[in-house]
């Protein structure tokens, strides 16, 4: 975590706000896997334990994920960061530069919106750990859960400044379109799970 945070402070591109976002929400996957792993084995939650040693398997599954998406997001960058240093003199390299970009930016948009995706799952399994785990740990499902929010708004807008530099709109579209859904979908969610922790510690 170090030597991450490191490079995440240099000057150096990569991380960037993909690897951020996706470490966030491995942060969060782990957060709400504490809080399954202080349920199970609890007489008290018998009743929800099959169902809580499930979720943390999917957490599990979600946090190895966006580890990965971190190196997946920065080697889906350099493509696109070599384009700028490409030369463009003539006509004939303005559209080999500008033909590799758009190559580039569709994989540069495709892992951000793989972090949406996971992180907007990691706000699921938190619900699941707000409403059923163990409520010593509630204020911990209600941190995982805001936490995936960032996250996944953090990502969005990688997306959004790919999605506007491609020609093909349509493709530029469908990638917006995806990250409305996901914001839309998750982010009320999480406020929900947010509220509902709020109430219940106080």
């Amino acid at each position: 975590m170090d030597a991450f945070m490191e490079r995440l402070a240099s000057a150096d591109p990569t991380p960037g706000g993909g690897g951020a976002s996706a470490c966030c929400g491995a942060l969060a996957a782990a957060l709400a896997s504490m809080v399954g792993n202080l349920t199970v084995g609890k007489k008290r939650y018998a009743d929800v334990e099959v169902e809580i040693q499930e979720t943390i398997q999917t957490l599990d599954q979600l946090r190895k994920r966006l580890i990965a998406l971190i190196d997946e997001d920065a080697c889906a960058f350099e493509p696109l960061a070599k384009t700028y240093r490409m030369p463009h003199t003539t006509p004939e390299e303005i559209q080999v530069r500008d033909s590799a970009r758009q190559h580039a930016l569709v994989e540069a948009t495709r892992v951000p919106l793989a972090i949406m995706d996971t992180c907007a799952r990691v706000i699921d399994a938190s619900d699941v750990m707000a409403h059923k785990g163990s409520r010593l740990a509630l204020s911990d499902a209600g941190a995982a859960a805001a936490i995936a929010r960032g996250a996944l708004c953090a990502a969005s807008l990688n997306v959004r400044i790919n999605a506007a530099a491609m020609t093909d709109r349509d493709q530029a579209d469908q990638a917006t379109a995806h990250a409305n859904q996901l914001i839309a979908a998750s982010e009320s969610h999480a406020d929900e799970i947010y509220r509902y922790v709020l109430e219940e510690v106080q």
